[in-house]
Protein backbone atom coordinates (compact mmCIF):
# COMPACT_ATOMS: atom_id res chain seq x y z
CA UNK A 1 0.00 0.00 0.00
CA UNK A 2 1.26 3.13 -1.16
CA UNK A 3 0.72 6.62 0.70
CA UNK A 4 1.98 9.73 -0.75
CA UNK A 5 1.32 13.02 2.11
CA UNK A 6 3.01 16.15 3.15
CA UNK A 7 4.60 15.31 6.89
CA UNK A 8 7.44 17.30 9.01
CA UNK A 9 10.06 15.63 10.25
CA UNK A 10 9.67 15.56 13.81
CA UNK A 11 12.58 13.22 14.79
CA UNK A 12 15.79 11.16 12.29
CA UNK A 13 18.15 8.20 14.48
CA UNK A 14 20.38 6.59 12.70
CA UNK A 15 19.48 2.74 11.92
CA UNK A 16 22.08 0.62 11.31
CA UNK A 17 24.65 1.33 8.69
CA UNK A 18 23.16 4.11 6.14
CA UNK A 19 19.05 4.10 7.28
CA UNK A 20 17.42 6.64 9.23
CA UNK A 21 14.39 6.01 11.41
CA UNK A 22 11.79 8.93 11.02
CA UNK A 23 9.22 10.36 13.35
CA UNK A 24 6.97 12.21 11.26
CA UNK A 25 4.01 14.41 11.49
CA UNK A 26 1.22 14.28 8.59
CA UNK A 27 -1.47 15.58 7.30
CA UNK A 28 -3.26 12.95 6.54
CA UNK A 29 -2.45 10.18 9.00
CA UNK A 30 -0.82 12.36 12.00
CA UNK A 31 2.30 11.06 13.69
CA UNK A 32 4.19 8.22 12.10
CA UNK A 33 6.90 6.22 12.00
CA UNK A 34 8.73 5.34 9.05
CA UNK A 35 12.42 3.88 8.02
CA UNK A 36 14.43 5.66 4.76
CA UNK A 37 16.50 3.51 3.63
CA UNK A 38 20.02 4.01 2.79
CA UNK A 39 18.97 7.90 3.32
CA UNK A 40 22.39 8.74 4.76
CA UNK A 41 24.32 7.80 1.79
CA UNK A 42 25.40 10.30 -0.43
CA UNK A 43 23.85 9.15 -3.47
CA UNK A 44 20.08 9.35 -1.35
CA UNK A 45 17.36 10.35 -3.40
CA UNK A 46 15.84 11.05 0.07
CA UNK A 47 18.41 12.53 1.81
CA UNK A 48 17.48 15.75 2.04
CA UNK A 49 13.54 15.09 2.45
CA UNK A 50 14.20 13.02 5.51
CA UNK A 51 16.36 15.16 7.75
CA UNK A 52 14.81 16.47 10.76
CA UNK A 53 13.37 19.74 10.92
CA UNK A 54 11.94 19.13 7.20
CA UNK A 55 8.64 19.92 5.88
CA UNK A 56 8.31 17.22 2.66
CA UNK A 57 6.26 15.39 0.10
CA UNK A 58 6.50 11.54 0.94
CA UNK A 59 5.33 8.30 -0.49
CA UNK A 60 5.28 5.70 1.87
CA UNK A 61 4.71 2.16 1.32
CA UNK A 62 2.99 0.35 4.27
CA UNK A 63 2.95 -3.26 5.15
CA UNK A 64 1.91 -4.84 7.96
CA UNK A 65 1.70 -1.67 10.02
CA UNK A 66 5.43 -0.48 8.93
CA UNK A 67 6.25 2.52 7.02
CA UNK A 68 8.77 3.19 4.46
CA UNK A 69 10.12 6.05 2.71
CA UNK A 70 10.22 5.34 -1.32
CA UNK A 71 10.64 8.62 -2.46
CA UNK A 72 10.51 12.81 -0.92
CA UNK A 73 10.21 16.04 -2.11
CA UNK A 74 11.28 18.96 0.42
CA UNK A 75 8.77 21.68 0.40
CA UNK A 76 10.43 23.81 3.19
CA UNK A 77 14.03 23.18 4.18
CA UNK A 78 13.47 26.25 7.34
CA UNK A 79 17.34 26.65 5.96
CA UNK A 80 17.45 29.56 8.34
CA UNK A 81 17.90 27.26 11.42
CA UNK A 82 20.44 25.31 9.65
CA UNK A 83 23.30 28.20 10.12
CA UNK A 84 22.10 29.18 13.78
CA UNK A 85 22.71 26.72 15.77
CA UNK A 86 20.97 28.52 18.85
CA UNK A 87 17.67 28.63 16.49
CA UNK A 88 18.21 25.16 15.50
CA UNK A 89 17.93 23.76 19.11
CA UNK A 90 14.95 25.89 19.60
CA UNK A 91 13.25 24.39 16.51
CA UNK A 92 14.19 21.27 17.81
CA UNK A 93 12.19 21.83 21.00
CA UNK A 94 9.39 23.06 19.06
CA UNK A 95 9.52 19.39 17.22
CA UNK A 96 9.94 17.29 20.65
CA UNK A 97 6.37 19.01 22.16
CA UNK A 98 5.06 18.30 19.10
CA UNK A 99 6.01 14.78 19.29
CA UNK A 100 5.19 14.11 22.96
CA UNK A 101 1.68 15.75 22.22
CA UNK A 102 0.63 14.54 19.10
CA UNK A 103 -1.02 11.07 19.12
CA UNK A 104 -0.11 8.00 16.54
CA UNK A 105 -2.67 7.78 13.56
CA UNK A 106 -4.85 10.52 14.41
CA UNK A 107 -4.60 13.54 11.90
CA UNK A 108 -4.52 17.02 13.66
CA UNK A 109 -4.29 20.05 11.13
CA UNK A 110 -3.75 22.60 13.47
CA UNK A 111 -1.08 21.01 15.41
CA UNK A 112 0.85 20.56 12.41
CA UNK A 113 0.16 24.24 10.69
CA UNK A 114 1.42 25.45 14.10
CA UNK A 115 4.51 23.54 13.76
CA UNK A 116 5.02 24.68 10.44
CA UNK A 117 4.35 28.38 10.92
CA UNK A 118 6.45 27.87 13.97
CA UNK A 119 9.20 27.12 12.66
CA UNK A 120 9.17 29.06 9.40
CA UNK A 121 8.88 32.56 11.77
CA UNK A 122 11.99 31.17 13.42
CA UNK A 123 13.79 29.89 10.41
CA UNK A 124 13.01 34.01 8.80
CA UNK A 125 14.08 35.59 11.83
CA UNK A 126 10.86 37.34 11.73
CA UNK A 127 10.04 38.13 15.51
CA UNK A 128 11.93 38.03 18.71
CA UNK A 129 12.51 34.46 19.67
CA UNK A 130 10.91 34.88 22.87
CA UNK A 131 7.76 35.45 21.83
CA UNK A 132 7.57 32.73 18.91
CA UNK A 133 8.62 30.17 21.66
CA UNK A 134 5.87 31.79 24.04
CA UNK A 135 3.36 31.94 21.28
CA UNK A 136 3.84 28.08 20.01
CA UNK A 137 4.10 26.72 23.83
CA UNK A 138 0.65 27.95 24.69
CA UNK A 139 -0.86 27.39 21.44
CA UNK A 140 0.56 23.95 22.07
CA UNK A 141 -1.32 23.12 25.64
CA UNK A 142 -4.73 25.42 23.83
CA UNK A 143 -4.81 22.48 21.13
CA UNK A 144 -3.63 19.34 23.06
CA UNK A 145 -7.07 20.25 25.66
CA UNK A 146 -5.15 22.05 28.42
CA UNK A 147 -6.18 25.25 27.61
CA UNK A 148 -5.99 28.12 30.49
CA UNK A 149 -9.51 29.95 31.80
CA UNK A 150 -7.89 33.58 31.23
CA UNK A 151 -11.43 35.02 31.22
CA UNK A 152 -12.14 36.01 34.93
CA UNK A 153 -10.57 35.55 38.20
CA UNK A 154 -11.43 32.50 39.63
CA UNK A 155 -11.96 33.28 42.98
CA UNK A 156 -14.29 36.73 42.59
CA UNK A 157 -15.53 36.76 38.50
CA UNK A 158 -13.98 40.12 38.02
CA UNK A 159 -11.38 41.19 36.04
CA UNK A 160 -8.20 39.78 37.44
CA UNK A 161 -6.22 43.07 39.48
CA UNK A 162 -2.86 42.15 39.29
CA UNK A 163 -3.07 38.75 38.35
CA UNK A 164 -1.81 35.42 38.97
CA UNK A 165 -1.87 32.07 36.92
CA UNK A 166 -2.30 28.66 39.13
CA UNK A 167 0.12 26.10 37.49
CA UNK A 168 -2.05 23.45 38.76
CA UNK A 169 -5.51 24.21 37.66
CA UNK A 170 -4.61 26.86 34.29
CA UNK A 171 -6.68 29.39 35.69
CA UNK A 172 -6.56 33.05 36.82
CA UNK A 173 -7.12 35.23 39.85
CA UNK A 174 -6.67 38.93 41.42
CA UNK A 175 -3.83 38.72 43.66
CA UNK A 176 -5.64 39.88 46.70
CA UNK A 177 -8.08 36.91 46.26
CA UNK A 178 -7.74 33.87 48.08
CA UNK A 179 -5.97 31.77 45.36
CA UNK A 180 -4.45 27.92 45.88
CA UNK A 181 -0.48 27.53 46.04
CA UNK A 182 2.26 27.74 43.05
CA UNK A 183 1.15 31.09 41.44
CA UNK A 184 2.90 32.64 38.80
CA UNK A 185 2.84 36.44 38.22
CA UNK A 186 1.34 37.59 35.22
CA UNK A 187 0.37 41.57 35.02
CA UNK A 188 -2.13 42.70 33.34
CA UNK A 189 -0.34 42.96 29.63
CA UNK A 190 0.71 39.29 30.22
CA UNK A 191 -2.36 38.36 30.47
CA UNK A 192 -3.72 40.49 27.62
CA UNK A 193 -1.14 38.57 25.17
CA UNK A 194 -2.01 35.13 26.59
CA UNK A 195 -5.93 36.37 25.46
CA UNK A 196 -4.60 36.82 22.44
CA UNK A 197 -2.67 33.04 21.60
CA UNK A 198 -5.60 31.35 23.12
CA UNK A 199 -7.79 33.06 20.50
CA UNK A 200 -5.70 34.51 17.22
CA UNK A 201 -6.23 33.12 13.87
CA UNK A 202 -3.38 30.57 12.88
CA UNK A 203 -1.49 33.18 10.56
CA UNK A 204 -1.98 35.96 13.05
CA UNK A 205 -0.33 34.18 16.32
CA UNK A 206 2.80 36.04 16.05
CA UNK A 207 1.12 39.43 15.79
CA UNK A 208 1.62 40.88 18.96
CA UNK A 209 4.34 43.40 21.29
CA UNK A 210 5.62 42.96 24.22
CA UNK A 211 8.36 45.25 25.84
CA UNK A 212 11.95 43.17 26.64
CA UNK A 213 10.25 42.58 30.73
CA UNK A 214 6.83 41.57 29.68
CA UNK A 215 8.75 39.10 26.88
CA UNK A 216 10.83 37.57 29.22
CA UNK A 217 7.88 36.95 31.39
CA UNK A 218 5.72 35.42 29.34
CA UNK A 219 8.19 33.15 28.19
CA UNK A 220 9.18 31.92 31.63
CA UNK A 221 5.30 32.09 32.17
CA UNK A 222 4.50 29.52 29.03
CA UNK A 223 7.46 27.50 29.46
CA UNK A 224 6.61 26.45 33.51
CA UNK A 225 3.00 25.82 32.03
CA UNK A 226 3.89 23.22 29.85
CA UNK A 227 6.39 21.21 31.90
CA UNK A 228 3.83 21.23 34.73
CA UNK A 229 0.37 20.43 32.21
CA UNK A 230 2.42 17.66 29.98
CA UNK A 231 4.23 16.48 33.04
CA UNK A 232 7.34 16.14 31.19
CA UNK A 233 11.31 17.04 30.86
CA UNK A 234 12.15 18.17 27.20
CA UNK A 235 16.02 17.91 26.89
CA UNK A 236 15.95 19.82 24.07
CA UNK A 237 14.50 22.67 25.82
CA UNK A 238 17.88 22.28 28.48
CA UNK A 239 20.00 21.88 25.62
CA UNK A 240 18.28 25.28 23.81
CA UNK A 241 18.71 27.26 27.31
CA UNK A 242 22.44 26.20 28.00
CA UNK A 243 23.72 27.31 24.40
CA UNK A 244 21.48 30.73 24.88
CA UNK A 245 22.92 31.26 27.93
CA UNK A 246 19.57 31.15 29.83
CA UNK A 247 19.28 30.82 33.16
Amino acid sequence: MFNTTKALVLREVRYKEADRMLTLLTFSDGKLTAKARGALRRSSRTAAATQQLTYSELTLFGNRGKWTVNEGTVLEGFDGLRTDIEAFSLGCYFAECLEAMSIEDEPDEALLQLGLNSLYALSRGLYDRRLVKAAFELRLMCLSGYAPDLSSCASCGEEPAEPLLGLEDGRVYCARCPHPGNMLVLGGEVLEAMRYIASAPAKKLFSFSLAEDGLDRLSRVTEQYLLRQSERRFGTLSYYKQISGIV
